[in-house]
C-alpha cells in the first residue's frame, strides 16, 4: 500500500470539507427549526436549505477520515506517541479554544440575543458559571466548534484500546468485505445516533464511524471498489440529500419516517461517494493542496468566531439585510481567517496552542 498516495486525498477531502464551516455556521443566523445561535435573525428556507444539505454528512465524514489517518499514524507510532501527539493535537487546542474564544462568542450573543449590557471581563465570569443547554447563545457555558475535538480525543483514546484489543485477539486491521456489505454498514446508524447524544452529536455514532475509516476505509480495495462506483454512490447520495432537504425544509406536512430515511442514506452513501470522488480526482499535492493542508486545522479553529463577530457587527450597519448579511459575513469571515491563519502559523506559541506544527518553511 502507497501510504503517501493515499495521504494526498484523504488531506485534501479534509480541508474542502472544512472551508464549507463558514457558509454554513453564518446560516446557522436563519434556521427556520428556531435552533439557538450566537446570532439568530429569522428563519430562511433558502439560506437553512445549505444547513440541511450539508449536514447529514460533512462532519460525520471527518470521524470517518479521521479513523483512516489513525490506521496510517499507528504504523508510524507507537500507542503512546499518538496519544501524545492527541493530547497536543486537540486537547491543547481544546482548552485554548474554550478559555480564550468561547468567551467572546458567548459575550457577543448574550449582547445580541438577550440585550446583555454589561462588559466583557464581568461576562467572562458568567461564562464559567452559567450553564444551560451548552449551546452557548444565551451567554452560558459553550464548548461551541469544540466540541468536534473533544469527542475526537476521546474517540481516538478509546479507539486506540479497542485496536489494541483486535491485535491480541488476532484481529486483522484491514478487513476485506464485499462492497454491497460496505454499503450497508449505514444501517446502524439511526440506532447509534441516540447514544450518548449530546445536543444532536452522538458520541458512539461519530465512534462507530471512526472504526469503520480505520477497519474499512484505510483499506485500498474497498477505497478502490468506492472510487470505481463513486459516479453513481453519488448520484443516489445526491438524490437522498435533496429529498432530505425538501421535506424537512420545504414541506409543511411532516413525514419523518422519510425523512430520517433519506438523512441517513444521504449521510453514509455521500460519505462512501466523497471518499472514492477524492481518490479518483484529489489524490494530488501541490501548491494550493500544500498551503491548504498546512493551515486547515488553523482555518477550523478560527473561522466561527469571524462568522459570529461579523454578524453582529453588519447587522448594526445594514439592519435586518440578508443578503448582505449572509453574503457580507461569509467573505469577510473568510478573509479574517485566513489572515489568523498566517498570523498564527508563523508564532510558535500559537501554533502550540492550536495544535499545530509550527514550520518555519511557510
Amino acid at each position: 500500500m502507497n501510504l503517501s498516495m493515499r495521504k494526498h486525498y484523504i488531506d485534501n477531502l479534509r480541508w474542502i470539507i472544512l472551508l464549507i464551516l463558514i457558509p454554513y455556521h453564518a446560516a446557522m443566523a436563519w434556521n427556520t427549526w428556531v435552533e439557538p445561535n450566537y446570532i439568530y435573525f429569522e428563519g430562511n428556507r433558502f439560506i437553512s436549505s445549505i444547513i440541511v444539505f450539508f449536514s447529514p454528512y460533512f462532519m460525520p465524514l471527518l470521524f470517518v477520515l479521521a479513523g483512516v489517518s489513525t490506521k496510517f499514524a499507528l504504523q508510524k507510532r507507537t500507542n503512546k506517541e499518538y496519544l501524545v501527539e492527541r493530547i497536543k493535537r486537540l486537547f491543547v487546542p481544546l482548552v485554548f479554544g474554550t478559555i480564550v474564544l468561547m468567551p467572546i462568542m458567548t459575550y457577543l450573543a448574550d449582547r445580541f440575543n438577550y440585550s446583555y449590557n454589561g462588559g466583557f471581563v464581568e461576562h467572562y465570569a458568567i461564562f464559567f458559571t452559567k450553564y444551560t443547554d451548552l449551546i452557548g447563545a444565551d451567554g452560558g457555558f459553550s464548548l461551541g466548534q469544540f466540541w468536534f475535538l473533544l469527542y475526537l480525543f476521546i474517540i481516538s483514546v478509546v479507539g486506540v484500546g479497542v485496536i489494541t484489543l483486535s491485535k491480541r485477539i488476532v484481529l486483522k486491521s484491514e478487513i476485506i468485505i464485499p462492497f454491497w456489505l460496505v454499503c450497508l454498514l449505514g444501517l446502524p446508524l439511526p440506532l447509534l445516533s441516540e447514544l450518548l447524544s449530546i445536543g444532536g452529536k452522538s458520541l458512539v455514532e461519530y465512534m462507530y464511524l471512526f472504526m469503520l475509516g480505520y477497519y474499512v476505509f484505510a483499506d485500498e480495495k474497498n477505497i478502490n471498489k468506492a472510487e470505481k462506483n463513486c459516479w453513481l454512490l453519488f448520484g443516489i447520495g445526491f438524490v437522498a440529500t435533496i429529498l432530505n432537504t425538501y421535506l424537512f425544509i420545504w414541506v409543511d406536512k411532516e413525514f419523518a419516517l422519510m425523512n430520517t430515511v433519506t438523512k441517513y442514506v444521504s449521510e453514509w452513501i455521500m460519505i462512501i461517494a466523497l471518499l472514492g470522488l477524492a481518490k479518483k480526482y484529489w489524490n494530488v499535492s501541490g501548491k494550493v493542496a500544500d498551503y491548504m493542508n498546512k493551515r486547515s486545522f488553523l482555518f477550523y479553529i478560527y473561522h466561527f468566531i469571524w462568522v459570529v463577530l461579523f454578524q453582529y457587527m453588519l447587522y448594526g450597519v445594514v439592519g435586518n439585510n440578508t443578503v448582505v448579511l449572509f453574503v457580507g459575513t461569509v467573505l469577510l469571515a473568510y478573509l479574517t481567517t485566513f489572515i489568523c491563519c498566517e498570523i498564527s502559523i508563523r508564532i510558535p506559541f500559537l501554533c502550540y496552542l492550536t495544535g499545530t506544527k509550527y514550520n518555519s518553511n511557510k
